[in-house]
């Protein structure tokens, strides 16, 4: 098989955590159960077969420098769990549009457009051999994500959107990716083990024991740049509609539901902690109540299931499927193009990697 050619926009916390990832795993022994992973071998693809060709950035103390270093310049904390070596990819000024909020500018320490002049995406894709782009803007990036989704059109690229700006579900979109031939993969995507994935089981879970919830909420809370960003409620509007459909989706009735608000907590760092509640009524209807609490490390949370997706884009683009992948993304993402629960979309991508579905 061959080498898998990834680009990056935006060299935040998730882009160290995938960096880091693809070093930590690249040894691991194909027949081997690691944790955050669906497969080491995923369809004829190993984790080492990931390479890293471009990196579009807008904070200063990141662009000009290798992609190894830059994945651990402030303001990123994510964890540091594999020494990267150099990579021979300088991250590169990408456009700023709209994904950086005024309250951000600072945080993120935006270049100045009069000294540096962001580069042609299209042309660097190319030029770098690029077959997948990935899309970690901070949320709320509605022109900046378009920008980059039409840039990975010009350029032949899939495209794999991980923040709550609705490409692979959009049809509109989605049509433009299957009339080039290229496939999609999205939108806004799932950790792990996090709070939607949590939320949704636990929702799951009361229906399937003829439990009728009544209502349910979830609060989160963080210290990183994404937490920072979402404290302006008008970058939230589609961050709040992907959270709460992947729950509200389960339920074949109307539900009261809150997912939000997140608050920015600086001392926690990249760590986030998540409270859930649900309260239904049982038998008898009798009232009954969950609560839940969620710890953890929130970058890395991700960065296996990403690592899951770019080999499920790749075999795509060997197999010429073109379009939104509704297999993996319905596995993967909170806002995908068709919303089913977890178990099945899981066995639809087992089954995509068999060649037993087509997409």
């Amino acid at each position: 098989m061959t080498e898998i050619r990834v680009a990056i926009i935006g060299v935040g916390n998730c882009a160290s955590a995938l960096v880091q990832g693809v070093e930590y795993y690249k040894n691991a022994k194909e027949d081997e159960t690691v944790p955050g992973l669906m497969h080491v071998n995923f369809g004829g693809y190993h984790v080492r077969d990931i390479k890293f060709v471009a990196a579009f950035e807008v904070d200063q103390r990141k662009i000009g420098r290798d992609l190894a270093e830059a994945i651990f310049a402030k303001p990123n904390c994510c964890a540091k769990f594999a020494d990267v070596p150099c990579l021979g990819v300088k991250v590169l000024p990408g456009p700023i549009l709209d994904g950086v909020a005024e309250h951000m500018k600072e945080p993120f320490n935006v270049y100045d457009e009069r000294e540096i002049k962001p580069v042609n995406v299209s042309n660097v894709l190319k030029e770098t051999g690029a077959e997948i782009l990935i899309n970690y803007l901070p949320v709320g990036s509605y022109n900046a994500t378009r920008f980059y989704a039409q840039a990975a059109l010009d350029a032949g690229c899939a495209f794999i959107n991980c923040i709550p700006e609705f490409i692979a579900s959009d049809p509109i979109w989605a049509r433009k990716f299957e009339d080039k031939g290229l496939p999609v993969a999205g939108d806004d995507v799932k950790s792990q083990l996090g709070a939607t994935i949590l939320h949704r089981n636990l929702v799951k879970l009361c229906i399937d024991r003829g439990v009728l919830v009544d209502e349910t909420y979830q609060l989160n809370i963080g210290g990183n740049t994404d937490f920072l960003n979402m404290t302006v409620e008008e970058r939230l509007k589609t961050k709040r509609i992907s959270k709460t459909e992947a729950v509200t989706s389960l339920v074949p009735y109307k539900l009261p539901t809150r997912i939000g608000p997140s608050d920015y907590v600086p001392f926690l760092g990249d760590k986030k902690i998540c409270y859930i509640t649900l309260k239904g009524r049982k038998f008898g209807n009798l009232p009954v109540t969950i609560t839940a609490k969620l710890e953890v490390e929130d970058s890395p949370n991700s960065a296996g299931v990403v690592i899951d997706v770019i080999r499920a884009v790749k075999l795509a683009l060997d197999r010429k499927i073109a379009g939104p992948l509704i297999s993996i993304s319905s596995y993967a993402f909170k806002h995908p193009p068709v919303q089913v629960p977890d178990s099945i979309a899981k066995e639809w991508v087992e089954e995509f990697i068999r060649g037993n579905r087509e997409r």
